[in-house]
């Protein structure tokens, strides 16, 4: 006999950071298991120390984290996270970024700027993250950036089946606000049925997250229209956008996006909007004093988890969209 033969059996285990460890529960609620006891702390400078109080050698591997502000220290925590599993001989290690870090830099705008997607995605190559899962990209383009598998989920069904369950979609019409949204608001009107807007925004290249004008292209006097999009920042452009299609003759506006970001005035400028409701998914977390009555947050922790498992049993991934994911 010329060699040992073992058959053994896979190990899946969970691994949380500390922005929102309550979304790594609830995601192994679904599993079946619990995050691994893992100790993480900061050093007096910053630093960041980990240790895994179980062994995960030839485990496959998912952590989770989400990148909230201060988005560099989650950034860097699970990136070191990573690098612990890799020199504790974890089989195979999977980054689960439900929020893309960086996602907005894809490309160069204008001169001697970074492309910070890309480099993200080569920080977790090389800490040893063998595959990478994430929710709604900014740019489905981006997938391309990790050298390695990339599991795109789509939020679209979670959001619209809130809104087919509590709308009228037979007068609503789907707005993407800017060009760029374009496709996946294309991808809603599939969906719900329904006609597309756009609005046309022009913004000022020196001053970041401030538009300077919106158009109003489509069908939307007298209907209620969603707008779809990716994220919520300061929500400037979601708020303007709602007001341009009320001064248009829209009956009701309200708003979806994946990922509840909610910088600076977002709050205060949704709250005192005209919008009726604001939808977005748990795929960052909403503390209690960013909460505010319009806002209603639905949870990805049953498409992450269905994701794991089927990345965990070699299934398909593109099965949970229906096979065009």
């Amino acid at each position: 006999m010329s060699g040992i033969k073992k058959t053994g059996q896979k190990n899946l285990m969970l691994f949380s950071g500390r922005a929102y460890p309550e979304l790594a529960d609830e995601v192994g609620l679904h599993l079946g298991i619990a995050p691994t006891p893992t100790e993480l702390r900061d050093f007096a400078n910053g630093e960041i120390y980990v240790r895994f109080e179980e062994s995960v050698r030839g485990c496959d591997a998912f952590v989770i984290e989400s990148h909230s502000a201060p988005i560099n220290q989650w950034v860097m925590e699970q990136l070191i996270m990573v690098d612990a599993l890799k020199r504790a001989s974890a089989k195979r290690i999977t980054v689960v970024a439900p929020f893309y870090p960086y996602a907005r830099q894809d490309k160069k705008h204008r001169g001697r700027e970074p492309i910070s997607a890309r480099l993200i995605a080569d920080l977790f190559k090389t800490a040893g993250a063998d595959r990478l899962m994430t929710v709604d990209l900014h740019t489905s383009q981006s997938q391309g950036f990790f050298d390695g598998p990339v599991d795109h989920l789509f939020a679209l069904t979670l959001l619209a089946d809130y809104v087919q369950d509590k709308y009228d979609v037979s007068r609503m019409t789907v707005v993407s606000p800017d060009a760029g949204r374009v496709r996946v608001a294309e991808r809603w009107t599939d969906v719900l049925g329904s006609p597309l807007a756009i609005i046309h925004k022009r913004r000022d290249p020196d001053t970041p997250n401030e538009v300077k004008m919106l158009e109003v292209v489509g069908e939307v006097a007298g209907r209620t229209c969603i707008i779809v999009d990716d994220m919520i920042d300061t929500a400037g452009t979601i708020t303007k956008a709602a007001e341009a299609l009320l001064d248009n003759g829209a009956a009701e506006v309200i708003a979806t996006a994946t990922h509840p970001v909610l910088s600076g005035p977002a709050m205060d400028r949704l709250k005192n909007s005209k919008i009726s409701e604001v939808v977005v998914t748990n795929t960052l977390p909403v503390p209690d004093d960013r909460q505010f009555d319009k806002l209603t947050v639905l949870s990805i922790a049953p498409l992450l988890a269905r994701a794991i498992g089927e990345v965990f049993d070699d299934g398909s991934v593109t099965s949970l969209f229906g096979g065009d994911a």
